[in-house]
């Protein structure tokens, strides 16, 4: 009789051999994938399809400063191969610059062109850029204005804009809670679902600027795409983690609209502090005013799932925070520096958090309704064409 037969070692054998069998068969395909990109590399038998074309070369344009000493130009290389820019023409007129660095541009890397052009106040301006093998790339300046220097000098009177633009709001906002607590039951969902319209409308709103951002990237970035994947699978995180613990009532479901808010307020920072340094618009009264009116109603969303819980004042001034704050950051960010890449990338995330937002403040409405009770009533279907019209009008004065 074999005395081995059911003893530990032969059952610890059993799953070792059978772990040792997985990875080889996991690690073989990628051993093969190995092998083949290196016999690619170095073979170079793709020569037999080489008809003598030139690469493909493209140039983006990422960003326009204007001063005393001329015009200069962040661009970053695209294409098939390394750019070299041989030439710069200003008004169909050939002019000496200086690229920093100098030399050819590897794929995806940025260089800075320096253009001791004398540009006129007001005055249209087009820029065409040659590569070494003749491909022209335009770049219009619509409007010659003097680019503003950001510098740390400037962080304190750009911290109290998005004091103004990003918290003063939503603290307002916050200041309807006690009228909140006096709402019956119907009042209520007339609050929650204008919070969903507001959501649906920033929503909208933030994806289509980081598409539009996205659209302005480097192609190699795939821009649009990136946009597209961040904000989805920004959703399904936030989701996943928001719903870990059943789903969100009170105060979470407001700190995850907050959070929400936040985001769009960062996004929202940071093109202000962009259109700052392009000097594209002048942040005047009437435009701060615009910016504060549309954000009033993001704190009455924030407070509107607290009205059953009788929160401290510290809570309070944390989702004041969390909800403003960020458009501080995204203000100083943009102002300092700037890429349309990372401006899509950042706007994605905060449309994907509120993504998130809707679909838990939209399941917290249906849970209200109770069972056999219609979640779209006519309180409710006010509340959300409400919240989409104000957020529609107001955002007519902060649109340059």
């Amino acid at each position: 009789m074999n005395e081995n037969v059911g003893s530990p070692i032969a059952i610890q054998a059993a799953p070792q051999t059978k772990s040792a069998a997985s990875l080889l068969w996991f690690g073989a395909p990628l051993l093969a994938l190995i092998l083949a990109c290196v016999w690619l590399v170095s073979s170079d038998w793709l020569k037999a399809f080489d008809t003598g074309a030139p690469p493909v070369e493209k140039l983006t344009f990422e960003r326009t400063v204007l001063d005393d000493n001329g015009i200069h130009l962040q661009v970053r290389a695209g294409g098939s191969a390394e750019l070299t820019i041989a030439q710069v023409l200003v008004d169909d007129a050939y002019w000496r610059f200086r690229q920093d660095p100098s030399g050819a541009i590897d794929r995806m890397s940025s260089v800075w062109l320096h253009i001791a052009y004398p540009w006129v106040l007001g005055e249209k301006h087009e820029i065409k850029v040659l590569s070494k093998t003749g491909v022209v790339f335009k770049h219009p300046i619509e409007v010659a204005v003097p680019t503003p220097q950001g510098h740390v000098g400037h962080l304190a009177p750009q911290a109290l804009l998005g004091i103004f633009v990003g918290i003063v709001p939503v603290v307002i906002g916050m200041l309807f809670y006690p009228a909140l607590r006096h709402f019956g039951r119907t009042g209520m969902n007339f609050v929650l679902a204008l919070t969903i319209g507001l959501l649906v409308f920033l929503f909208v709103d933030t994806m289509k600027e980081a598409v539009e951002f996205g659209h302005k990237a480097a192609e190699s970035f795939q821009g649009i795409p990136l946009a597209v994947l961040v904000a989805a699978g920004t959703f399904v995180m936030l989701y996943s983690v928001g719903r870990r613990h059943g789903t969100p009532t009170g105060l979470a479901l407001a700190t995850y609209i907050a959070l929400g808010i936040g985001l769009h307020n960062f996004g929202e920072g940071l093109a202000i502090g962009a259109a700052f340094t392009a000097g594209v618009a002048g942040l005047g009264t009437f435009l701060v005013l615009g910016f504060t009116l549309h954000n009033v109603t993001e704190g009455i969303g924030v407070v509107a799932p607290l009205v059953d819980e009788r929160p401290s004042l510290p809570v309070f001034v944390g989702l004041a925070l969390l909800a403003g704050t960020p458009a501080i950051i995204g203000i100083w960010i943009g102002s300092l520096t700037y890429a349309p890449h990372w401006a899509a990338l950042a706007l994605a995330i905060g449309a994907g958090a509120i993504l998130q937002v809707i679909i838990e403040v939209g399941a917290y409405l249906k849970r209200r309704a109770g069972p056999g009770e219609a979640t779209f009533t006519p309180a409710t279907l006010a509340g959300l064409t409400l919240g989409i019209a104000v957020m529609y009008a107001t955002a007519v004065f902060v649109k340059v």
